[in-house]
This record gives structure tokens, C-alpha cells and sequence, in this order.
């Protein structure tokens, strides 16, 4: 492993300083508008990722039905869904609720 460079220290004034070349310096530099750049990437990825977790929670809030059957995690949607006997429509739409609610319970109970 390559050992870490020890800067030139030099005394200015009575105030110990460090000594940089013009290269150190703006190698430097580009090292630091490197380093906030990615500083500002985290936090802009950290509020997607904050704002995404809020919008699947408050979907899955919007989306889940109250019947027993679909507060189980392990429910298939089938027949037995609330509102299989309903019209034709009222049903698929039930079941989709099921399905997608269980979905993402199941994505957000993996990710913790």
C-alpha cells in the first residue's frame, strides 16, 4: 500500500503553513468541486429516494381495500376478493387493488 504524501510544512508569520506546488493546488482544487458535486448528487438522490417512499406509501394507502381477505399479505387476489359478486367491472377493479396493495407491501417489507 502506498503511503500517503506528507505535506511540506513551512512557518510564516510565527503561524505553521503547508506548502503546496501550483499543481498540488489545483489538483486540489478539482478534487474539492469533484467532492461537492457528488455532495450534491447524494442529497439530490437522498429526496428522490425520501419523496418516492412517501408517494408509494400514500398509494398503497389510496389502493387498499378493508376487506379481510386483501389485508392479508399472503392473499392472491381471486374470487374471494370484496366485490367478486359485484358487476363485472367493480370486481377487476377490486382485485386490482388487492393486487397492487400487496405488491407493494411486499417491495417495502423486502427493503427493510
Amino acid at each position: 500500500m502506498a503511503r500517503a504524501p506528507q505535506p511540506r510544512r513551512i512557518t510564516l508569520g510565527g503561524h505553521e503553513a503547508v506548502a503546496l506546488t501550483p499543481q498540488e493546488y489545483e489538483q486540489l482544487v478539482a478534487s474539492r468541486r469533484q467532492i461537492g458535486g457528488q455532495s450534491a448528487r447524494v442529497r439530490v438522490l437522498s429526496l428522490q429516494a425520501k419523496r418516492t417512499a412517501q408517494l408509494l406509501h400514500e398509494l398503497e394507502t389510496l389502493i387498499e381495500t378493508r376487506g379481510d381477505a386483501c389485508q392479508d399479505p399472503a392473499h392472491v387476489p381471486s374470487a374471494t376478493c370484496p366485490g367478486a359478486g359485484a358487476t363485472p367491472g367493480h370486481a377487476d377493479t377490486v382485485c386490482l387493488r388487492c393486487a397492487v396493495a400487496a405488491l407493494l407491501r411486499r417491495h417495502r417489507d423486502a427493503a427493510t
